[in-house]
């Protein structure tokens, strides 16, 4: 694992709420609005952009918590900022905390967790949970 991320340093990741990222289920929307799913995934992106620059070659990330706290909504077109802050870097520990904007509106915030491991280690684990 390469250190070349410090604690206090920031990615962004800027994207538009399209159809696919609105609360939509087996029945049907609910309503047009960033659903808390596809901003998770969002979320995990914009912190993962840390683990992209540290991991070598033979090692990977995996995520151990998400939280997230909605404080507003944003809408079917809207452009999101997700800004991620590196807020802990111990032995493997990657953990962020993260502020989702529409301008200068806060649409959530909340915490992200991820490790970084050997991808032998990695699949080691698939290996044992499939046995």
């Amino acid at each position: 694992m390469k250190l070349s991320c410090s604690v206090g340093e920031i990615r962004i990741v800027k994207k538009t709420v399209t159809d696919s990222d609105l609360a939509t289920f087996e029945t049907g929307n609910v309503h047009p609005f960033y659903g808390t799913f596809a901003l998770g995934r969002d979320v995990e992106w914009a912190c993962r952009q840390f683990v992209l620059e540290m991991k070598e070659e033979d090692e990977e990330g995996i995520g151990t918590f998400l939280n997230i706290t909605h404080k507003s909504p944003a809408l079917l077109g809207d452009e999101v900022e997700i800004r991620a802050i590196l807020t802990e870097l111990e032995g493997n520990t990657v953990n962020c905390s993260f502020a989702v904007m529409v301008s200068d509106r806060l649409v959530a915030e909340g915490s992200q967790g991820q490790k970084i491991l050997k991808k032998e280690k990695v699949q080691r684990l698939i290996d044992q949970i499939r046995a």
